[in-house]
Formats: C-alpha cells, sequence, structure tokens
C-alpha cells in the first residue's frame, strides 16, 4: 500500500474518533435529589468549581445523613413577594462528620442567584451539613471582603455555593411562603422558623 493510502486511512481513523466524541470529555455533574413532603427539588453540583464542599454535600447524601431531617427555616426578604432562602439539615440526632474548609464565592465564582445551593455556617471553617436554597437572587451572601461598610457584614467571606436547582425551584417558593411563627433558636431567626417544619423524606443521587 502506498504512503499517501495510508496516510488516508489515518486521517479517517482520526475523523472517526472526533465524531464519535472525545474519550476524555467531561463526566457530567452529579445531580442530588431532594425528596420533601412538599415535592421535590433536583439539585445540580459543580464538584469542579467547588469540590470540597460538593464532595461533602455528596458524603452525607450517600450516608443518608439528611432522611428524616427538615428544611426549617424560611427567611424572607422583607417587603419583596417571593425573595429569601429555605434552611435545611438532617435529623437532630445524626452525628455529624468535621467541618469543612471554607471555598469562597470569589474562588468558585458561583454566585447566590435564585435556585443556588450553599452551606450555611458560623465562622468560615465550620460548615458541616446544614444548607439553604435562594429563592431570589441574593448578591449580599457572596463574598465581599473588601467592602467599604465591613464592620456591618461580619466576616466578609460569604457562604460557599456549591451549584443550583435545576428542577423543583417552584417548590422552593412555596416551602418559603409558609407560615414560618415557630419558635426561633436566635433572636435574629425570630419570624423565620417554618411551623411545622417541611419533612426531607431522603435525598438520593439521580
Amino acid at each position: 500500500m502506498s504512503e499517501t493510502g495510508i496516510g488516508r486511512r489515518g486521517l479517517l481513523g482520526v475523523a472517526g474518533l472526533l465524531i464519535a466524541g472525545p474519550a476524555w470529555a467531561a463526566a457530567p455533574k452529579p445531580r442530588v435529589a431532594i425528596q420533601t413532603d412538599h415535592g421535590t427539588i433536583v439539585v445540580e453540583l459543580e464538584s469542579g468549581k467547588a469540590p470540597i464542599t460538593a464532595a461533602n454535600f455528596l458524603r452525607y447524601v450517600d450516608a443518608r445523613k439528611y432522611d428524616g431531617g427538615t428544611f426549617y427555616r424560611a427567611s424572607k426578604t422583607k417587603g419583596v413577594k417571593g425573595a429569601g432562602s429555605i434552611q435545611g439539615g438532617p435529623p437532630d440526632r445524626v452525628r455529624r462528620f468535621a467541618p469543612i474548609a471554607h471555598e469562597s464565592t470569589r474562588t468558585t465564582g458561583i454566585k447566590h442567584r435564585a435556585g443556588t445551593i450553599s452551606m450555611a455556617r458560623n465562622a468560615p471553617g465550620t460548615a458541616t451539613c446544614d444548607f439553604f436554597i435562594c429563592a431570589s437572587p441574593q448578591p449580599y451572601l457572596d463574598a465581599h471582603p473588601g467592602a467599604a461598610n465591613a464592620a456591618k457584614m461580619g466576616d466578609n467571606q460569604g457562604f460557599a455555593a456549591f451549584g443550583g436547582v435545576v428542577q423543583g425551584l417552584d417548590v422552593v417558593k412555596t416551602i418559603l411562603a409558609l407560615k414560618a411563627d415557630g419558635p426561633a433558636l436566635y433572636p435574629a431567626m425570630k419570624g423565620q422558623m417554618l411551623n411545622p417544619p417541611v419533612k426531607i423524606i431522603g435525598m438520593k443521587r439521580v
């Protein structure tokens, strides 16, 4: 066979591989279905951008630690209908894993928009398993380390966003609109505690 023939066959082989798709194509982003007694919410996790936070969340999901938990808080934006976030976590009896390092929105690039799922925390590096989902854009939850009013904004490191809702944002908004006059754990939570809490029937990868 001539060198020309070999070259043509080689090119055809390469073309075939390109049509079939590269073998190194990125794996699909993990998704988790959150089944509640008000409907199902499906979130897609940004495991490439926020690997620590996404892996931690999946660790709890795979261990079934969220099953039987609740969405217990609805933080509503005053004067804006349908704006705010809902917060949930596992049952109180569940043993938590060690806290994880804080992944700032400045490094991940994941902003707190409508549907964003993010980790609840106290100081940076204290997040374990409680999380919240935004029903509306909440840019003040992003990191603002250079803010002029830094003294009024706590540590200014924001919260660790790690994915977003791809199905069931209407369920998030339904939960946000529920009665929230339950006993507050802290004064800042007054008027935000769901009464009754919304049950998390189960969570699993989909």
